[in-house]
């Protein structure tokens, strides 16, 4: 049987493995797509031919309160400093001058982001030009209520923001393994949203009935039925946002286009063509699946692992194996995330979970609860063994050895391969 050779990433090197081609029945790769040459042109052209809106510059008026929001540092690959200007220009020609025009650093329940990381986010130029501050989810002072989604939840977003005359969302569109997809209705929610608010829509990600832990609706590339979704975009209904300037990303992380207009409408077309880029389809799901993240930053830790083996189990049989290639030189980091693995059953982690409610503890649940249903093989590095079978998974410290234990729990020789040699991306999408 003839082999065929696959280079995974690890760490800021690579494994190499030798696989059958006649088990081979998927090899998911993200879509080649051309990088935006001149991006100041592309974000023009988005601001004055929109999707579903007027142009920007007929929006606002002279003299207008304008507040821009913009994701928090841990979305710097959005590099909103290559396009904020763009738009600051285009508020000014409309009669909006700088001091009209606020920034606030959407950083949901994350930490407040130091002024050194305004700058990284917003460029300094930017940052001279018009006032930057964070929102501040856990000032009850500094809130203001937008009204209450059918699913129960009071909405209250940030004050200043909600009294501005306009309101500008910004940010990136990619896969998201509990809303669907990120950006934009995510700026408001949890972006500029206050803590209780945000902890009743993440609570929608748990299933309705106690005990039974995940919503199996909550997941990547899932908008419709995705209860968590749905609540996101009332809460956006009910902050009356006027116009969205959001990315999408090239598998490099080049920018990919540029879409501008409505809100929503706007924001769903970006969806669209993540997925053309990032969904890829698959014939069925395998019995094996061989994934890496693509290396390093994206293995440094095992909570940045979790979008990579999501992505990977979306590719397995029920039952099946999966082996994954995450280095993982800072395994207990954050500690936020690696303290959820303390719990003796998985009822008192949902129970806890269902208490109080963070997005740490959300991914080490799901973690487990996938490492429930199919077996997950991690080679690593031999130090974080004892950590990968407390998360329920199973260490390995070669490519030889996994396979060696990939095959003992199939049982049989006639299994089926997936590879997914950038799995921190590409989300593979079952053709029925």
């Amino acid at each position: 049987m003839a082999n065929v050779v696959f280079d995974f990433g690890y760490g800021h090197g690579k494994m190499t493995v030798a696989l059958p081609e006649a088990k081979i029945i998927n090899n998911v790769l993200g879509k080649p797509y051309p990088a935006v040459e001149d991006v100041p042109a592309a974000v023009k052209e988005v601001l004055r031919n929109p999707i579903g809106t007027p142009p920007l510059k007929e929006i606002v008026k002279a003299g207008d309160k304008v507040a821009i929001l913009v994701s928090d540092i841990t979305r710097a690959w959005v590099k909103f400093d290559q396009f904020l200007s763009v738009v600051l220009d285009e508020l000014n020609e409309a009669g909006v001058p700088d001091q009209n025009i606020f920034i606030v650093i959407a950083v949901g329940a994350h930490r407040l982001n130091t002024k050194e990381e305004f700058v990284v986010l917003c460029g300094e130029k930017v940052c001279h030009r018009v006032e930057v501050f964070n929102h501040d989810c856990h000032d009850e002072s500094q809130l203001a209520y937008t009204g209450k989604t059918s699913s129960g939840i009071d909405c209250y977003i940030n004050k200043r923001v909600a009294e501005a005359d306009k309101m500008i969302l910004t940010g990136g569109i990619v896969h998201h393994l509990m809303a669907g997809f990120g950006g934009g209705r995510k700026a408001i929610l949890p972006g500029i949203s206050g803590f209780k608010t945000i902890q009743g829509n993440h609570l929608l990600c748990m299933n309705k009935e106690v005990g039974k832990g995940l919503n199996p609706n909550c997941i990547s590339g899932s908008l419709d039925g995705n209860e968590m979704n749905e609540d996101m975009v009332e809460q956006a209904e009910l902050a009356k946002p006027d116009f969205l300037l959001n990315a999408v990303f090239t598998p490099e992380n080049e920018f990919a286009r540029f879409v501008g207009g409505h809100w929503y409408d706007a924001w769903l077309a970006g969806t669209k063509m993540v997925d053309e880029i990032y969904g890829v389809p698959i014939t069925a799901q395998a019995d094996l699946v061989i994934a890496s993240s693509g290396g390093f930053p994206k293995d440094i830790n095992l909570y940045q692992g979790v979008k990579t083996i999501d992505n990977a189990f979306m590719a397995a049989k029920p039952g099946g194996v999966v082996i994954l290639f995450l280095e993982l030189p800072d395994i207990m980091e954050p500690a936020e995330f690696s303290d959820w693995f303390k719990f003796p059953t998985m009822l008192e982690h949902e129970m806890a979970l269902r208490n109080h409610f963070t997005i740490p503890g959300f991914l080490a649940y799901k973690l487990l609860d996938m490492a429930r249903q199919v077996s997950m093989v991690i080679v690593t590095k031999k130090e974080n063994a004892d950590f990968i079978r407390k998360a329920g998974m199973i260490p390995a410290a070669t490519a030889e050895e996994a396979m060696t234990i990939a095959k003992e729990k199939l049982g049989k020789e006639d299994y089926t391969i997936t590879v997914m040699t950038a799995a921190a991306n590409t989300v593979p999408v079952l053709r029925k």
